[in-house]
């Protein structure tokens, strides 16, 4: 979710960091356990299967241990790095992650609904800034963590991603039994609560921060194109604090000036990537909202937004092959940019949103797999290079390491619940798609794409 000038404060918060003491084990059923290299080749589906129950780990061992909801980070061999600090947009990633844990028969159902109720109850109770969360979450006491120092309060654009995956949690189990009957009731009720029409500042558009005590001083517009399409969409959607559709076409369609009639690679980029000048963003940016968010078939005056992510995906596919600045390792099996940890000149770790633009020589496991239903085969091609060539290098206790560069021969032995989270639900939407199933049957969503202009035909509206 980090985006432009907010980049930079991200970063300087992100390298400022220290480390602490090892804690206890986390409770949870533990997942099987991963041989270190498989046998024998796997299959695709085994490869899928493999890659889906690794990451799960990350939410279900290694979750924070009060709250159940998502560290912000966990470096392997220091658990207790910044133990307490949950991500809230990392953790709705993390409750479509659970549900295809459950879907798939990796984590026991009653055990998941236990967890899930724990972790709405905490939210229930947490800091809420006119019903937004915060960006950074103490999951000790439920009280904000400052992202800065005046990104103290309310964060619309993580809680956006946070109510998609309270949304998936409420369509999964509102049929259920009496335990997951009043889960989905928690759910409704939370998604309920965000004043997204605060969040206007009373104007035809979204503004991403507010503070208790430095209120709009952010004054961060939230303007097309990158990962925040989401929250115009729930914004619009709201049955209690909606926003007015003049918001999503002034703002963020910039008045219609968000369209592009460029290409790379002779592929169409569709919409202006902010700050791309005519290529494309990070690969989050086509992932973060579409994980609920179905594209397929979904148009609206500005963009086929199938044709919009397939693209995205492909032109950082061709432009990794290509290869301009002659990386070594680069290739058609490995290839993906987008938001991580990257390597630094010094060779130190930091964090960089990796697109052509801004191509350090770090690749990220995320960003292809995350793309597994835009780039099928080239993305089947990415998971084979890790899982059957890699393995023992590139894929650790909880799935494929945050980032790694062949070219130096490194790679962080980290994980970011913002970039483990996107790769079951999108794996699962390749295979199955659950998760768009789930997301787009809710009733306001449908409504509030409408209200925006937007049509369906995998939908039926």
């Amino acid at each position: 979710m980090i985006k432009l000038s907010f980049l930079f404060l991200f970063i300087s918060i992100f390298n400022s960091c220290s480390t602490s003491t090892p804690d206890s084990k986390l409770e949870g059923t533990p997942l099987p356990a991963t041989p270190t290299s498989p046998i024998v080749t796997l299959t695709d589906a085994e490869a899928m299967d493999q890659v889906q129950k690794d990451v799960v780990k990350y939410f279900w061992e290694y979750a924070e241990t009060n709250s159940k909801l998502a560290r912000e980070r966990y470096h392997e061999g220091d658990p207790s790095f910044e133990s307490n600090i949950i991500t809230t947009g990392g953790s709705g990633f993390g409750l479509m992650t659970l549900i295809v844990g459950i879907e798939r028969g990796f984590i026991p159902r009653g055990e998941a609904v236990l967890r899930l109720t724990t972790a709405l109850t905490f939210l229930e109770n947490a800091d809420r800034f006119h019903g937004a969360w915060s960006h950074w979450i103490d999951g000790n006491t439920g009280k904000v963590i400052p992202f800065g120092t005046k990104d103290n309060g309310g964060d619309i654009v993580e809680t956006a991603f946070l109510c998609q995956g309270i949304l998936a949690v409420r369509e999964y189990f509102k049929n259920g039994n009496s335990a997951e009957k009043a889960l989905a009731l928690k759910a409704d009720n939370l998604w309920k609560g965000v004043e997204w029409d605060w969040y206007t500042k009373g104007e035809n558009a979204l503004y991403w921060h507010w503070s208790p005590n430095y209120g709009w001083d952010m004054n961060f517009k939230i303007q097309g194109y990158d990962e925040c399409l989401l929250a115009y969409v729930l914004g619009a959607a709201s049955p209690t604090h909606p926003i007015p559709a003049a918001a999503y076409h002034d703002a963020w369609a910039r008045k219609g000036n968000i369209t592009n009639s460029g290409s790379q690679y002779g592929i169409p980029v569709i919409l202006n990537y902010n700050g791309a000048s005519g290529n494309v963003g990070p690969l989050f940016w086509s992932q973060y909202s579409y994980l609920g968010l179905d594209p397929r078939g979904l148009k609206d005056a500005y963009a086929d937004y199938w044709k919009l992510t397939q693209n995205h995906s492909k032109i950082i596919n061709q432009y990794c092959i290509a290869n301009p600045k002659k990386w070594n390792g680069y290739s058609d099996k490995c290839w993906g940019l987008t938001a991580s940890y990257t390597r630094n000149n010094d060779g130190s770790t930091g964090y960089t949103a990796h697109q052509p633009l801004n191509d350090t020589g770090v690749i990220t496991p995320t960003a292809a797999l995350s793309a597994f239903p835009f780039t099928p085969v080239e993305s089947m091609k990415f998971l084979h290079y890790l899982y059957d060539e890699n393995k023992s290098t590139l894929v650790g206790i909880a799935g494929p390491y945050d980032a790694f560069s062949p070219h130096y021969n490194w790679v962080t032995k980290r994980y970011l619940a913002i970039d483990q989270g996107t790769i079951a639900p999108m794996i699962e939407n390749h295979r199955t798609g659950l998760i768009w199933k789930l997301f787009m049957q809710a009733p306001e969503v449908k409504q509030g794409l409408v209200k925006l202009g937007f049509s369906s035909t995998q939908h039926g509206f």
